[in-house]
């Protein structure tokens, strides 16, 4: 009777360490990265109007809302160079999003709308969010006139990678 409660508390004891063991090795592997305020978790690259053009967005603290529209241009001048429009002001609140972008050759961009879960089943899926609004471009012609043109608008979050990268091998 007594090896058995020896037994019984070695095998206890054993456990005891194992989850110990277990407990302090997780705590040591860092955890993934979680963004240390709301909204962050829209940051990044999404679908623009046409194939390869898209727009960058990173959601500060305070709602503050950085990025840039890459397209390409549309004028005579600037026919299929690729431009890069940051953004005058952008601002996120809950999952309302707008952001006017600078102005280049004449053309700038304003968007007003919402950041939505999409189809995506994962972080980092593509359409994981959709930026869904009214898409307003302004152009200003060499009378300084400007025509405005709107049109609704659904843009997809690229694919991402949330791995890290794996280590090099030698």
């Amino acid at each position: 009777m007594k090896r058995k409660l020896i037994s019984t508390l070695a095998l206890a004891c054993g456990l005891s360490l194992c989850a110990a063991l277990r407990a302090q090795e997780n705590a040591s592997k860092p955890a993934p990265p979680q963004p240390s305020h709301a909204g962050a978790n829209y940051s990044g690259t999404y679908a623009f109007l046409r194939d390869a053009e898209f727009v960058q967005i990173t959601v500060e603290e305070a709602g503050r809302v950085t990025g840039f529209v890459s397209r390409y241009g549309d004028l005579e001048s600037d026919k299929g160079a690729f431009l890069d429009q940051f953004f005058k002001q952008g601002k996120l609140e809950d999952n309302r999003l707008t952001f006017t972008t600078e102005t280049v050759h004449g053309v700038w961009f304003e968007f007003k709308g919402t950041v939505e879960r999409g189809e995506g089943k994962q972080a980092g899926d593509e359409a994981y969010y959709v930026l869904h609004g009214t898409l307003i471009q302004n152009v200003t012609d060499a009378n300084k006139k400007v025509a405005t043109s709107s049109r609704e608008v659904s843009f997809k979050s690229f694919p991402q990678d949330l791995a890290p990268a794996p280590a090099k091998r030698e």
